[in-house]
């Protein structure tokens, strides 16, 4: 049917052609004219015309034998523009999404830069304050007056810190930039009572030179972090671990666990110290008691608060068997 319909097409376009241009040359000759035009251009009209009812004439004959052409003009063109229209909405949120994922990855590029650049910096060794890095700890008390003391520390923390980062500059004063909106907030807070620990922190990486310093403050409560005679942490020790190499896991263990539960506690200390040679302590303990179950403990020697370092021992007790 559709090879009929196209041979039938053809044979009418080639019938129709020589008639337009029949027509065409006919108009020519006897001078007629349309709408006061030249003789010529009427006669182009006329075979545009002409044209133009070829083409239609082959639009309509599809339109009446093909119902297919019929389906696609009438119902499968408007139904793909309103798919168009849909999709075109849809990718709207999803445009939108991508601009937030270019976002984000920009911003983790420049992170990534500033990475490379500290570690650049690290690396020629001009570094002298790392970002996040303790610059100062002071204590706070309601019950005195907050604004000098606070003069104080800063004037004490610029001091010091000129130190590392302009030692050479003897005149430099006021390196130390602070946000007025935390000391408001640091006034406001140790007024209510109590006792505090201001931590003043570098916020970022300062090289020697610098002429100023960025810090954060952190308050943190004062508060008892252990009692002298408190057992901080304890281990028992089997028979089969009665040689050096156990024992000394075992100590290393303990201390890191000790480490972490002051820390947990709330102590600024960065280390505790320990009281007296306890490996010597162990090892002559162990030469008199063999082949027995013992317990390791880590006892506090005094009372410690915040800000406070923590000072240990390590008792070995001997367990009934």
């Amino acid at each position: 049917m559709a090879w009929i319909l196209i041979v039938f097409l053809i044979l009418l376009g080639g019938l129709i052609a020589p008639f337009g241009d029949l027509l065409g040359t006919k108009i020519g000759k006897s001078r007629f004219s349309i709408l006061k035009l030249r003789p010529k251009k009427t006669a182009t009209i006329v075979t545009i015309i002409t044209g133009s009812f070829i083409s239609a004439i082959s639009i309509g004959l599809l339109l009446l034998v093909s119902e297919e052409f019929r389906q696609r003009l009438f119902v499968d063109i408007p139904f793909l523009q309103r798919t168009l229209v849909e999709s075109k909405k849809a990718l709207i949120p999803l445009q939108e999404e991508r601009n937030t994922l270019e976002d984000k990855i920009n911003s983790k590029e420049k992170e990534l830069n500033k990475l490379k650049s500290d570690v650049q910096e690290f690396r020629r060794g001009n570094v002298v304050i790392k970002r996040g890095q303790t610059l100062f700890i002071a204590d706070l008390n309601s019950n005195s007056n907050i604004k000098l003391d606070l003069a104080e520390i800063y004037s004490e923390a610029d001091r010091f810190v000129r130190k590392i980062v302009i030692p050479s500059n003897k005149e430099a004063k006021n390196i130390l930039l602070w946000r007025p909106s935390e000391i408001s907030k640091i006034e406001s807070v140790v007024a209510g009572g109590g006792s505090w620990i201001l931590l003043i922190k570098s916020a970022t990486n300062v090289l020697r030179g610098d002429n100023y310093v960025f810090v954060l403050s952190n308050l943190v409560e004062n508060k008892l972090i252990v009692r002298k005679g408190d057992i901080i942490k304890s281990s028992i020790m089997e028979k089969s671990d009665l040689n050096s190499k156990s024992i000394n896991l075992k100590i290393q263990s303990l201390l890191r666990e000790t480490r972490d539960e002051i820390k947990s506690k709330g102590s600024q200390a960065n280390e505790f110290k320990t009281n007296g040679n306890f490996v010597k302590k162990i090892r002559d303990f162990l030469k008199n008691n063999q082949n027995i179950k013992f317990k390791l403990e880590i006892v506090s020697l005094r009372d410690s608060k915040t800000a406070e370092p923590i000072v240990v021992e390590i008792n070995i007790l001997k367990l009934p068997s």
